[in-house]
């Protein structure tokens, strides 16, 4: 993906960043429903003929904002894992390491629910014609890989047996679409971490 550097204001020569950065901006404010080419234009200042010389249409312009999402979720994640201690049971220190990347999954979503949506929300939108030829593949969903690794992680440091990656990815990502949308949204922040940590408790026992 081509890299977002910091800053929003037009530089001749780099407007495709600066329309990916006003785009992220968009989803980040309100989801991917919020993320509008000519809105991007509107934003870096420039017209939208301009802006539709670099992104085909908004669906082009979502997916990569997904893919940028998609990177920030896998950071977030990757940090969390990094702050948390290690232990010099083997087993143990896996058990903590995939924890502490459900944690990270699932507070970047309460954190950053626009950039969550957007990570996962379709990209092609209502109306618009599918793209001629066969679809391109997924790119893998860095998210994913990393709860997968750990699981084998935990596998090799003894345990007997593994919880599948798709079963850990479903319940971090179910509670974080909960705590964003459905009944659990309303909780307090503590009543919140409560649930998110009795979740993490039940899947690390599942991948014992």
């Amino acid at each position: 993906m081509t890299a977002i550097s910091g800053g929003k204001t037009y530089h001749h020569g780099d407007l495709r960043n600066a329309l990916i950065c006003a785009a992220v901006d968009l989803a980040t404010e309100g989801g991917p429903e919020r993320v509008v080419l000519r809105e991007a234009a509107r934003r870096v200042g420039v017209s939208p003929t301009a802006a539709y010389r670099h992104f085909e249409g908004r669906g082009e312009l979502l997916r990569t904002v997904r893919t940028h999402a998609r990177t920030r979720l896998a950071e977030a994640m990757e940090r969390a894992a990094a702050r948390e201690p290690g232990a010099d049971d083997p087993a143990l220190a896996a058990e903590r390491r995939l924890a502490a990347l459900c944690r990270g999954y699932v507070g970047f979503a309460v954190e950053h629910p626009g950039l969550y949506r957007a990570a996962f929300g379709a990209v092609r939108p209502a109306g618009d014609p599918p793209a001629d030829g066969a679809a391109s593949p997924e790119p893998e969903i860095r998210a994913f890989t990393l709860l997968k690794e750990a699981l084998e992680a935990l596998d090799r440091a003894g345990g007997r047996r593994s919880a599948a990656g798709a079963a850990a990815w479903s319940a971090v990502h179910g509670l974080s679409l909960l705590l964003l949308e459905g009944p659990l949204r309303r909780l307090s922040a503590r009543r919140r971490d409560d649930v998110v940590e009795t979740t993490l408790a039940m899947v690390v026992s599942g991948a014992r």
